[in-house]
């Protein structure tokens, strides 16, 4: 006997439709499986065989043969599980084809039959082509955000059954569910002195720029990364559900609820491969941590200790937005929107300064520490930052500065000035649009111009500074052209950096 089952397997972060044909006749006992599974997709055969059987039903004693269709699309991970057991009960005669038409089945099975959560069920929930789609019970909040689906769930394989045959009614699932703002990680009232990173920091969160903060070890670097996503709006209904999907499929836990609403925060450590940076694997073409970043921020702390070829492999997706994966089982397209955070120290020591007083290090190796960052990737970060230690005074005051919700009621009144010129934020402003939605004054014109002549700025270094200017014009609510201030105080903060390696 032949059964047709519905299922999905992921791609990437897209779930591509599967159907799963079970079937069941003369020949040696057993269960082979077709179509370009992966291990864990072969192994479902005894994981199956046992979970039918502790669940209390008949294994077919014939030739089991399950393909996997299309066949030419790889297949991936144990979601598959739950589809070839209906299959096998459909095509042994526990079920009734009809107890099963137009429901896709997604999830993995245990020994003993329970249902377990698989990764990326919203996108494979997405692209099954049922109307009603049964998930374990940790995916169902996710699979319910699918609004064209009818989700439902069980605990195991034996209620599931018992529910197909009409003996039980169907799980309830609540797809109401209204999330509370989080508290920001680092609150920006405890960030002493500081004042230039934490007006950067404001800078980088209204407009979207790319901050790098060198500095001393304990000076609060990573302080006010954490601070950042703090300040950012939560995520609009679209963007959103584009997180989710991307958390989903990485099999990042998602908040109660199965929306990820607050931006992502996300901190790799400096021996992270560039497989883990920027996505991919061999035949499982999973998000890296700068797709699960998208919509947040990227925190690379000790920036000058990342591999120099995993750091330039992010000149790219930091340009366009998107990261794309090629493999020699398929392609992938990540999103990877995000604001890069960079911290790291002046030189190996950690004690550069431009007199060099304190600095234990030779020539040669700050000469060298220097190199480990390129020229391109620095090129990309729109502000650079000098952190320096706060002072006695500083540190021990007893008034906190500003906190972080008051910073992020100036920031969410820049994004939607940013907004009603219709870009998201201003470092998403075009080349070909800047002197419409950025015009320059004849002052700023001319601070430019002198920048260029000087050596100081490239081509893109003059557009970012004009969209830094932008967000600074934004955030004192200024329409019209950008003054001269507003370009020297973006021109500033992208030069702050002091380049210890030139004092040599």
């Amino acid at each position: 006997m032949l059964a047709t089952i519905s299922s999905a397997t992921l791609l990437g972060i897209d779930g591509c439709a599967i159907s799963v044909e079970v079937h069941v006749g003369d020949g040696l006992p057993g269960l082979s499986v077709v179509g370009l599974p992966d291990a864990s997709v072969r192994e479902a055969r005894d994981r199956v065989r046992a979970a039918v059987q502790s669940s209390g039903f008949d294994w077919p004693r014939r030739k089991i043969t399950v393909n996997l269709a299309p066949s030419g699309v790889p297949k991936t991970g144990a979601g598959l599980d739950l589809a070839i057991a209906i299959g096998v009960l459909v095509a042994g005669g526990e079920l009734e084809p009809q107890e099963v038409e137009n429901i896709a089945f997604i999830g993995e099975l245990g020994l003993n039959g329970a249902l377990r959560p698989v990764p990326g069920a919203l996108p494979l929930t997405a692209a099954t082509t049922a109307c009603h789609v049964v998930v374990p019970e940790g995916n169902a909040a996710e699979a319910a955000l699918v609004s064209d689906r009818t989700v439902s769930t069980a605990i195991d394989l034996r209620e599931l059954v018992s529910v197909l045959h009409g003996n039980e009614p169907w799980a309830r699932i609540v797809d109401e569910f209204t999330p509370l703002r989080q508290k920001p990680l680092v609150d920006f009232a405890h960030v002493q002195g500081q004042a230039a990173a934490r007006r950067a920091a404001e800078i980088a969160a209204a407009g979207g720029h790319h901050i790098l903060m060198v500095g001393p070890p304990g000076a609060g670097k990573t302080m006010i990364a954490k601070a950042l996503p703090g300040l950012l709006p939560q995520l609009d209904g679209a963007e959103a559900l584009e997180v989710t999907t991307v958390h989903s499929a990485a099999g990042i836990r998602l908040p109660a609820g199965g929306l990820v609403r607050m931006p992502p925060f996300r901190a790799p450590h400096h021996t992270s491969s560039m497989v883990s940076l920027i996505g991919g694997g061999t035949r499982s073409l999973r998000p890296g941590e700068i797709s699960c970043a998208h919509g947040g921020v990227l925190f690379l702390d000790e920036l000058g200790e990342f591999p120099a070829q995993v750091l330039d492999s992010l000149r790219q997706p930091l340009e366009e937005g998107v990261v794309r994966v090629a493999r020699a089982y398929g392609t992938a397209t990540f999103p990877a929107r995000f604001i890069l955070v960079g911290a790291t120290n002046p030189c190996p020591c950690g004690e550069a300064t431009p007199d060099r007083r304190s600095c234990r290090c030779t020539d040669a190796a700050l000469a060298r520490y220097m190199r480990r960052l390129s020229g391109p990737l620095l090129d990309r970060f729109d502000l650079r930052v000098h952190v320096r230690r706060p002072l006695a005074e500083e540190l021990f005051a007893t008034d906190l500065a500003e906190a972080t919700s008051e910073v992020a009621k100036r920031v969410a009144v820049a994004r939607e000035i940013a907004a009603a010129r219709g870009v998201a934020s201003n470092v998403a402003i075009a080349a070909d649009n800047a002197d419409v939605l950025a015009p320059l004054s004849r002052e700023a014109r001319k601070i430019l111009v002198r920048a260029v002549e000087e050596g100081r700025l490239s081509a893109r270094g003059v557009h970012r500074t004009r969209c830094v200017g932008r967000t600074v014009a934004d955030l004192q609510e200024h329409e019209g052209e950008l003054s001269g201030r507003h370009v020297a105080t973006a021109l500033a903060l992208r030069a702050q950096t002091v380049d210890y390696a030139a004092a040599v």
